[in-house]
């Protein structure tokens, strides 16, 4: 009786506890590049779950064939030597699943390294995406607007982020549209992504960056393209120009709230030369007309930073 209790007992308890937890955002993909990935996640875990169904199998029919039993005492059970087709199966099927699990994570790489599918003829927007001790920068060239610890993108349109440190090597990731990727000092890499349906999001760094690095994080919001283009608006109406000494206190280590400018501090501060992970020559082409953009949206706008939080 007390067996039985402690039991139902256990299974309650347990029950409670998978209750609250929330669901892997990692498996719960808002666009094409995360929805890749939680597939792949899907299939290694799959495959895994075969694999150890069939060992369990194995070691209780070994555990009841082979199991002690009353023999005579000069019993000698008979001498076996190795059986080709178990080594070849003992061999052979680890090394067909690893092939396969290569393929597929090779085959992965190429397609969430490049444009989103289905956006491949669309326009991207380009944000710069750098890291300071331990906040993030969002730099919208394009837009003339510059955003402190939060995100705004609009949907169904190609994201292209341009990913660089003011500091310690960190790692933009955005679980629940796509995989992370390192930001460093010295050079700027290329993260492609997407989001197919409006929603809020969370964004952190992945890489350990010192005492500060938990609360590294940033929210992103994703909405349709006519309520990012009103956004923009508000913002040019609203927020302060970024001058380079404030920019200059806000890469002091240190957390801090959601802000938001006009202009960027790629105009005073540009992002470093040498890239990674472009596709083509034409990218640097682009920067560079983005650059000069920047300086054409610094010209038109006149005002200081202020907590946006609204946003």
């Amino acid at each position: 009786m007390i067996k039985k209790w402690t039991f139902l007992t256990s299974v309650m308890a347990l029950l409670l506890i998978l209750t609250g937890c929330e669901p892997l955002l990692v498996l719960d993909p808002k666009g094409p590049q995360a929805e890749r990935q939680a597939s792949d996640i899907m299939l290694s875990i799959g495959i895994m779950a075969v694999i150890v169904i069939v060992v369990m199998v194995m070691l209780g029919y070994i555990l009841i064939k082979y199991r002690a039993s009353k023999q005579s005492e000069d019993y000698e059970p008979p001498h076996l030597e190795g059986n080709k087709w178990v080594e070849a199966i003992c061999v052979g099927i680890p090394v067909l699943i690893v092939a396969y699990l290569s393929f597929v994570s090779v085959q992965s790489n190429y397609i969430v390294e490049s444009a989103p599918e289905g956006y491949e003829e669309q326009e991207p927007l380009v944000i710069y995406a750098s890291s300071s001790n331990w906040k993030w920068h969002f730099s919208y060239p394009e837009q003339g607007v510059e955003t402190v610890n939060y995100l705004y993108i609009p949907t169904d349109r190609p994201i292209e982020f341009k990913l660089y440190s003011f500091g310690p090597i960190t790692s933009f990731w955005i679980p629940q549209l796509g995989g992370q990727k390192y930001a460093m000092s010295d050079m700027v890499t290329t993260l492609h992504l997407a989001a197919d349906s409006p929603g809020e999001f969370m964004g952190r760094n992945a890489n350990f960056s010192g005492k500060g690095f938990a609360e590294n994080t940033f929210n992103v919001t994703a909405m349709s393209q006519k309520e990012f283009d009103e956004w923009v608006d508000e913002v040019h109406d609203t927020a302060e120009p970024l001058t380079e000494s404030e920019f200059q206190k806000l890469l002091e280590p240190g957390h801090l709230g959601q802000m938001t400018f006009t202009g960027t501090h790629l105009e005073f501060s540009p992002a470093p030369e040498h890239n990674h992970g472009t596709n083509s020559e034409s990218d640097t082409d682009t920067e560079s007309e983005d650059h000069s953009s920047h300086h054409m949206h610094g010209n038109t706008d006149e005002s200081e930073h202020t907590d946006h939080s609204g946003h």
